[in-house]
Formats: C-alpha cells, sequence, structure tokens
C-alpha cells in the first residue's frame, strides 16, 4: 500500500473516530461469533450471514445506522478474509481490537477519478464516506485504485493508504550474489564487506518514569501516554525509513540476495517461564529482545522480498558464524570477539559478521570440522591489521 499522512480538520475529527469505534465493534462482534465455534455446534456464520445480521441490527440500533454501510461492512470482510488467511497457514489466528491499538477503516466504494483530488503539489484531498473531502499531503505520485483504508496510530496521527501492489524493483541483471548477515551490534552486514546500522531508538526512560507516577484514568497520565505514544512512533518512523532505503538499495545492487532463515517470533519469545518452572536470568533476556526488535531484522527482510520477488533466498543459519569461508573448516573458538573472527587452521582473519555474511552467501551447508566444508573463498580480504 502507498501510505500517505491525513490532516482532517477538527470537526471531521470525531466523525473519523466513530467509523472507527464502529468497524472495531463489528469486528469483535463477528469475532466473537466465530470464536465461540466449538465441535457438534454447527458452522459459525459466514460473511454473508454476518452481513444479513448486520442490517438487522442497523434497523434495530439508530447509533449503528448512523454510521457508514460500507464502513461497517468492510470490517466483516476483512474479518472473513483473515480467517481464510489463518486457515491457510498463512497469517496468526485473528484476535480482537482494542479502542486506541487498532483503529482505522476501509473505504470500498471507491472511485479513484472521483474520491482523489489533488489541490496543489504538496496537498491532495481524499472523500470519505459522511466526513467530505479531507485533505493529505501529497509526498509523492498517488496510484489509481480501487479501494483505501484509513488509519489512526497511538500517537494521533491520521493516515490513508491507497491499495496497490508498488511495482518490483528491477535488479541489475549481471548475476551478482549478495549475503547478508544480520546482528545487533551491526544491524547488516553484506559479505561483500558493506555495514547497515539501523538508526537506535531514543531513550523514554524518562517518559516511562512519568507514566509510572501518573495515577490511573487521570489525565496527567493520558497526557504521558501520548507523549510516549510520539515518542515510540518517531523511533519506528526512523526505523521504517531506514528498511525502506537498505532493502531498495540491496534490491537495486544485486541479482540474488541470500539472507538467514531466522524465527524471529522464537528469538524474541520471553523467558520468564511458568510458575512451577521460573526462567532464568529473565531480565537479560528481555533486554536482548528489545535490542533485536530495534533493529527491525524482520520489517527489512520483509520489505525486501516485496521489492525484489523470486531473487531473495533463504539460508540455514546454523554454523555460519563459526565456518571460515576461507577454508570452510568449522570452529567455534575461531570467533574470538563480537567483531573479529580468526581461523585456527588456515590462519584468515576477517571480520567476524561478514565471514558470517560470506557463508551466507555462498547458499551451502556448512560441515563439521575437517569435512569438506564450505566450496572455495569468497570474497576473501583479511582484516586489516591481522597477521
Amino acid at each position: 500500500m502507498s501510505r500517505y499522512r491525513l490532516y482532517p480538520a477538527p470537526e471531521q475529527e470525531p466523525v473519523l473516530r466513530e467509523h472507527c469505534a464502529h468497524a472495531r465493534f463489528v469486528w469483535n462482534l463477528g469475532q466473537e461469533q466465530r470464536a465461540a465455534y466449538r465441535p457438534g455446534r454447527g458452522p459459525t456464520p459466514g460473511f454473508a450471514e454476518q452481513c444479513r445480521q448486520l442490517t438487522e441490527a442497523r434497523a434495530a440500533e439508530p447509533w449503528l445506522a448512523e454510521g457508514s454501510r460500507d464502513v461497517q461492512q468492510q470490517a466483516l470482510r476483512d474479518l472473513d478474509q483473515a480467517w481464510r488467511n489463518f486457515f491457510a497457514g498463512t497469517h496468526r489466528r485473528p484476535g480482537w481490537r482494542k479502542a486506541g491499538r487498532n483503529e482505522g477503516f476501509r473505504v470500498t466504494d471507491f472511485t479513484f477519478t472521483l474520491h482523489v483530488q489533488r489541490l496543489n503539489r504538496r496537498w491532495g484531498q481524499v472523500k470519505v464516506p459522511k466526513v467530505g473531502w479531507v485533505r493529505f499531503r501529497w509526498s509523492r505520485a498517488v496510484p489509481e485504485c480501487k479501494s483505501c483504508r484509513v488509519t489512526r496510530d497511538r500517537s494521533g496521527r491520521w493516515h490513508v493508504a491507497f491499495a496497490v501492489i508498488p511495482a518490483a524493483v528491477p535488479g541489475p541483471g549481471t548475476g551478482e550474489v549478495i549475503g547478508i548477515d544480520r546482528g545487533v551490534a551491526v544491524t547488516l552486514a553484506l559479505s561483500d564487506g558493506e555495514m547497515h546500522r539501523a538508526p537506535a531508538p531514543q531513550s523514554a526512560e524518562r517518559l516511562y518514569r512519568r507514566l509510572s507516577r501518573a495515577k490511573r484514568g487521570s489525565t496527567r497520565r493520558l497526557r504521558a501516554k501520548a507523549r510516549l505514544a510520539r515518542a515510540k512512533a518517531r523511533d519506528a518512523d526512523r526505523r521504517k525509513d531506514w528498511a525502506e532505503k537498505a532493502s531498495t538499495d540491496i534490491a537495486r545492487r544485486f541479482d540474488v540476495i541470500r539472507i538467514e532463515d531466522l524465527r524471529m517470533a522464537n528469538m524474541t519469545r520471553s523467558a520468564r517461564g511458568t510458575i512451577e518452572k521460573p526462567g532464568r536470568n529473565v531480565r537479560q533476556k528481555a533486554g536482548l529482545n528489545r535490542a533485536i526488535l530495534a533493529q527491525g531484522w524482520g520489517l527489512f527482510a520483509r520489505r525486501l522480498e516485496d521489492k525484489a520477488p523470486g531473487r531473495v533466498e533463504k539460508v540455514n543459519p546454523a554454523f555460519t558464524s563459526q565456518t571460515c569461508s576461507a577454508c570452510g573448516v568449522r570452529d567455534r573458538e575461531a570467533r574470538e570477539s563480537q567483531a573479529v573472527f580468526r581461523c585456527r587452521s588456515c590462519g584468515y582473519a576477517c571480520n567476524a559478521d561478514v565471514n558470517a555474511a560470506r557463508n551466507i552467501a555462498v547458499g551451502h551447508p556448512v560441515t563439521a570440522r575437517g569435512g569438506p566444508g564450505l566450496p572455495g573463498p569468497v570474497n576473501r580480504e583479511p582484516l586489516a591489521g591481522a597477521a
């Protein structure tokens, strides 16, 4: 989707919030029906049946009838598609929508030439049901589409996203292969020695302390939450901007891109454990989880696959950081520190992350010490100052 910043007028924002509330209510009501399924109770109502029930509900409840039928029906369609994706095994099980967290709605009764207008070089406007024309920032060309989605994030910013699949980024056509190792100290290490670092998140410790001291339900707590949400939104914006630029740059320069096949959900799982079996080093693991999530590994990999479809290959990450990319010998003691890899068999020295990226670029499974190992050196460059 192509997303743009939306700037509703003060009198328009309450109507947009009402659309979000209606979409959330209809979603949760439909989710309650589907989640109540038990063997022997018969099938749960599908999209068509729930739309019929929505018509009855709108006739019985005037506050619901005041909202947009299109917005409410699309919430049910989104729910139906979410369950289809879940049963297809491509997405997680649909959950509940919470006020202040999942705010948004979709508009499908949409004709691009009639519902989108450009005002000048920097501004445009989009027509929203029961709201009218709402201004948005024309930061780049708006693609023609048949639907759009209006969302509000936790910091209070509104956005409009036009539903269109962007064109893939073309490769150079040289057949060049690159391997990418993802880490915490260095976000991306490429097999050619290039390194990328994601922007570090700004410290929000002071905002967290202010939030913890505020009384629940007070106006002071609401203001503290808003300040914290804005700080988190700025961090997310910087991370997304970096991921977009890095993924586009790599997709343009290389034809085959190999990355580690990492299980992010498993890597960032809490070590808290249970009452019967409490976890160990819980605080240290929580800090590592935050550091991993702050690097945007998953966002980068997802955007890279979107921009270079069919050109991204995932490689088993096992032992890539312990294997010499020059001779193929695996030795866990060869990694002297976070940044230095020095093979004790052939004397090859290199940055540890770059060495792992070169193993990933080869794309072959590594073997135990003394085995055939990885075929041939890949861009072998000794570490500066190495013996």
